[in-house]
């Protein structure tokens, strides 16, 4: 079974992000960039699935500039046999990104998809359900644990009432949450091997897939600071104030 895991590039979830000063966008000039974590659970599931016999191969896929080449980079030395990057410098929104990775999956033909559910830098939570409908494939989301038996995938996924089990049939689409696995430390000798592993770079233009933004942001603000807090000296006090900011 082959499976395409979907990764992105990212701002460090450890850097603390700046707007630019014009307020069009986040500055990711001179700052630390790395895969998306929910990504590096999708390459961990993936790998495991690999490592259980169930799948024989797994391609890393990113859309992107040339700097997404260290991502796929890093998806190899975790496991992944080969990469493949959509190049391109122009803005990508999530239907965008689901077009492209349709395109690779018309020419890849993998039985399992899996991305994460989210990118830590739009919060978007689209791809993935994007892809499956533009394959007209089945899909579960936010995944806490993936099982696959033959033609079969079951996936156990978090919902608001707590949890629940569904069964689909390959070709399928999995996103990953963050209780599914922890992906392992990548260790130095993994990554000399990842600089041998193949990298395909693919012009996106090639795919002939329209990528035009369907969306346009207005401004980039930083949330407002937060005011101090306030000591009372009993239960009553505190209700009164809170009745006096209407909060209750």
């Amino acid at each position: 079974m082959k499976i395409i895991v979907g990764v992105k590039r990212v701002v460090d979830s450890n850097v603390k992000v700046r707007v630019r000063a014009d307020g069009t966008a986040v500055d990711i000039s001179n700052v630390k960039m790395s895969m998306n974590p929910f990504d590096e659970i999708a390459v961990e599931e993936a790998v495991r699935l690999k490592e259980a016999g169930v799948a024989t191969e797994i391609v890393a896929v990113s859309a992107g500039s040339g700097q997404s080449q260290e991502t796929l980079r890093t998806a190899l030395a975790i496991g992944a046999d080969r990469a493949i990057l959509i190049e391109t410098d122009k803005e990508l929104q999530p239907l965008a990104v689901a077009k492209l990775l349709k395109a690779v999956i018309d020419k890849e033909q993998p039985q399992l998809v899996i991305l994460g559910k989210q990118a830590i830098d739009d919060d978007s939570n689209q791809t993935g359900q994007m892809l499956a409908a533009l394959a007209s494939w089945p899909q579960a989301t936010f995944a806490s644990k993936v099982g696959v038996a033959g033609n079969d995938v079951t996936v156990s996924r978090e919902v608001d009432g707590g949890t629940e089990t569904v069964m689909l049939q390959l070709p399928a689409v999995v996103t990953t949450d963050l209780r599914l696995n922890e992906p392992r430390y990548v260790t130095l000798p993994n990554i000399m091997k990842a600089k041998k592993k193949p990298l395909e770079t693919i012009a996106a233009d090639s795919l002939g897939v329209d990528i035009s933004p369907r969306l346009k942001t207005l401004k980039v603000a930083e949330p407002p600071t937060r005011s101090a807090g306030e000591k009372v000296a009993d239960a009553a006090t505190l209700v009164q104030r809170l009745r006096d900011a209407k909060v209750i």
